[in-house]
């Protein structure tokens, strides 16, 4: 609390020293002119004075400058927009609103990563990437379906977990490390089609940011990275469509005003339609069983613009994933044989939300939310027959297993913009989470009085306060210092933690910058993650007594440079980093989530260390008709729990020692557009059985050695994509067609001991998933 006073009496000094100084205030919005959506991370720059700043989230910045008799003159610049100047005589505070044009000449000039306009040897933020939606869908995909986190993936210091899995690996982190936020709600699990596919459905996100190091005080909760996804806030001017037709799935999305500049949607929906065409063919194969599997994705928002100081926001999303199989029979006496079964989750979200400018240096943000999500897999079988007696019997029989965790939360923000050299946040949350690690119900009616439900909800309260000050120093030192502080209440067992923040630039040259980081994070959830494939059966449970937070520290040191060959901008950036890990879960040898509830599932578990370490090289060409980035990483990743592997230290799963991304996107005209990624990285480390022991007649053991002392083959890939756009008169048509694996490399996705045909020798055998893999998707625009 002794830092919120001492950032709370700067702030109050430098209000003060600018008010003795006859300072005055310039504030306002920045939205794009053709659709009213707020821009964030556009500059504001008064070129007399070099003082500058940019919007924030919402797209509201504040500006103070010294009082004068000259005119005020203001540039605004964005990326992708044309650049916009404003020439007022004031010398008082006042607002105003600019709404950016897109510029025809600069559509090819569309940035890679970081759209911010601050440059990089410039920002205090170290590990942290912008990435456009529009880049996003020029990116070659998976059966045509664009996918958000598949492209966070080629970023360095990212992995995935696998052979076309959506999961993120950040720095040595695990999935559930990363802070997955939509509109600033949670999303506990992203994935779709058992991790092929994420839940984010590009043509209803505006803006991703990925943040792996330096981490402002403002996020908490997660110890590897932050996902900060923001969904469009809908057309305020016109309606608006957008749709897609794919292979596997088709999409549409639709925005337009409920009243002009006042009011606006955006609806957005997705589907696969696997189950239907495979349906017919399931029937004729297997005698009358219906079995199939779909997901689907809902995306809406509502924005309403109260007043020229108040926005309110509602948004919501809802996807489920679901594989089922129906078996029906008929037995001559007029008797019947029925079994359901199905396994399915989702995630449901809603957030409320309220912009209001306090006055011109101070803005506000309070949020409600609610984020849910499950996991349930069970069978119901129906038998109708006659007993010896000739007697009718009708017997039904069900089995299910679920999981899920609840959060409703609210949160205040602010950001206080005393003068250009401070920017200050602050505010505070509070979450009650609810949990369900497991919970085993059966139903009968042979005998009711065996009917029963396992497992208990276990509660918890989780509250946080952090402030943050980004300051300028001197012309050559800037830093982000900040102080988190996290309260965890769950069974009168209370876990607080102080989590300081830090990170500062230091201007060499105008060009050239050194960087350096540290954070210290807590995470109240944990993960219990089968090491098996495929099925979403990880189960999310709270810190306990029994079970600890988990925690982390990261360091980071690095250099960042703006360069400029043949009239093109490039960034280069290189990031070391050295992250400890406290309190990490994992099964105990031989336990998975079996039978596993909420009255059991502490036995099953035990608790270690991990640490990742390494240095990430990443250059990028942002503007140009030809634009991309490069990214390699060099790092290291092991792990310690007393009770595996014997208390010796072992590579984690996903160590992956060499890890290298190329992306290159070449525009050869406004209609035609080629893209292509590469990919390489060491394999994965398992572990494999060393020898088999033989005891008896009926008794096998297997010598497993170490863990994780066994590498699959290396990783590498090839990605293309072809895309070209007819003008329609009533909007647009892009055909796009993406060709996965392009060199067909047959990549490992799994290790079995198995025979080959033939032979009667076992021996450790390879899977690999995908082939070559061509595909089609037709988008339409209007």
């Amino acid at each position: 609390m002794a830092a919120l006073s001492s950032v709370a009496l700067l702030g109050a000094a430098a209000t003060v020293h600018a008010q003795q100084n006859n300072r005055f205030t310039i504030s306002g919005y920045v939205r794009d002119g053709a659709t009213s959506e707020s821009l964030p991370g556009v500059a504001v720059v008064h070129p007399a004075s070099g003082q500058g700043t940019t919007t924030n989230t919402y797209g509201f910045y504040s500006l103070t400058l010294v009082a004068s008799s000259d005119s005020v003159r203001l540039l605004v610049s964005a990326l992708g927009y044309e650049k916009q100047r404003l020439a007022q005589k004031s010398d008082r505070s006042f607002t105003h609103d600019f709404h950016l044009k897109t510029s025809t000449a600069e559509l090819a000039d569309v940035e890679v990563v970081g759209s911010r306009e601050e440059k990089i040897a410039e920002s205090t933020r170290m590990g942290t990437i912008n990435v456009p939606v529009a880049q996003i869908k020029l990116l070659p995909a998976l059966f045509g379906e664009t996918d958000v986190l598949k492209v966070l993936q080629l970023l360095p210091g990212v992995q995935g977990g696998g052979e076309g899995s959506s999961g993120l690996y950040v720095r040595g982190g695990s999935p559930d490390q990363n802070l997955m936020l939509l509109d600033g709600t949670p999303i506990y699990n992203a994935s779709h089609l058992f991790g092929f596919f994420s839940v984010f459905n590009a043509d209803a996100i505006k803006n991703v940011e990925l943040i792996k190091g330096g981490f402002p005080a403002r996020y908490g909760g997660r110890l590897s990275s932050v996902v900060d996804i923001s969904m469009k806030e809908g057309n305020m001017q016109k309606l608006h469509g957008e749709g897609a037709i794919g292979l596997i799935a088709s999409r549409f999305t639709l925005e337009g005003p409920i009243k002009k500049d006042t009011a606006s949607f955006i609806f957005s929906a997705r589907r696969t339609y696997i189950d239907i065409l495979a349906r017919p063919l399931i029937k004729a194969q297997t005698d009358g069983l219906t079995a199939g599997y779909y997901f689907y994705d809902l995306n809406g928002k509502l924005n309403w613009k109260l007043s020229s100081r108040d926005r309110l926001y509602l948004s919501g999303y809802m996807g489920y994933d679901e594989f089922y199989a129906d078996d029906e029979s008929t037995n001559d006496d007029g008797g019947y044989f029925k079994q359901k079964s199905a396994l399915g989750w989702g995630n449901r979200i809603a957030a409320l939300r309220w912009n209001h400018v306090v006055n011109d240096r101070l803005f506000m943000n309070t949020t409600l939310t609610y984020t849910r999500y499950q996991f349930d897999v069970g069978s119901t079988q129906e038998d109708r027959y006659k007993d010896s007696n000739g007697q009718q019997r009708d017997e039904k029989y069900s089995l299910n297993y679920l999981s899920n965790i609840q959060d409703v939360s609210a949160k205040l923000d602010f950001d206080y913009v005393p003068n250009p050299n401070h920017y200050i946040r602050f505010g505070g949350q509070f979450i009650r989470h609810q949990f369900r690690p497991g919970t085993l119900q059966s139903e009968g009616s042979i005998d009711p009085s065996q009917n029963q439900a396992t497992g208990r909800r276990i509660g918890a309260s989780e509250g946080s306060l952090y402030v943050e000050d980004d300051v300028k120093l001197t012309d050559r030192l800037k830093v982000n210092v900040g102080l988190r502080v996290n309260s965890f209440l769950v069974d009168s067992k209370l876990y607080p933690s102080v989590e300081p923040r830090v990170s500062g630039r230091f201007l060499l040259t105008e060009d050239w910058a050194l960087k350096a980081s540290y954070a210290r994070t807590t995470q109240y959830v944990h993960l219990l993650t089968n090491s098996g494939i495929g099925l979403p059966t990880d189960l999310w449970v709270p810190a306990t007594a029994k079970t600890q937070p988990q925690k982390a520290q990261q360091f980071s040191v690095g250099a960042a440079r703006n360069l400029r060959f043949g009239g093109e901008d490039f960034e280069l950036s290189l990031e070391t980093y050295y992250k400890p890990m406290q309190n990490l879960i994992e099964f105990r040898e031989g336990a998975d989530f079996v039978g596993t509830t909420d009255d059991n599932y502490e036995s099953k578990i035990t608790s270690g260390q991990g640490w990742a370490y390494g240095a990430e090289l990443f250059l990028q060409k942002k503007t140009g008709k030809t634009t991309g980035w490069i990214g390699y990483t060099l790092a290291w990743n092991n792990r310690r729990f007393p009770e595996l592997n014997q208390g010796q230290l072992y590579p984690y799963k996903y160590d992956r020692r060499h890890d290298f991304k190329l992306v290159v996107i070449h525009e050869f005209s406004p209609t035609l557009t080629l893209s292509g990624t590469f990919v390489y990285g060491t394999g994965n480390a398992v572990t494999l059985s060393q020898g088999r022991y033989q005891l008896g007649s009926y008794e096998t053991f297997e010598d497993y050695g170490s863990r994780n002392s066994y590498r699959m083959a290396a990783y590498h890939r090839l990605d293309l994509d072809l895309s070209h756009t007819k003008k329609k008169r009533w909007g647009e048509v892009v055909n796009s067609f993406s060709v996965y694996n392009a060199y067909n490399r047959k990549n490992p996705y799994f290790i079995y001991l198995g025979r080959a045909a033939g032979s009667e020798k076992l021996s450790y055998r390879q899977v690999s998933l995908f082939p070559i893999l061509p595909s089609f998707s037709k988008t339409f625009r209007f």
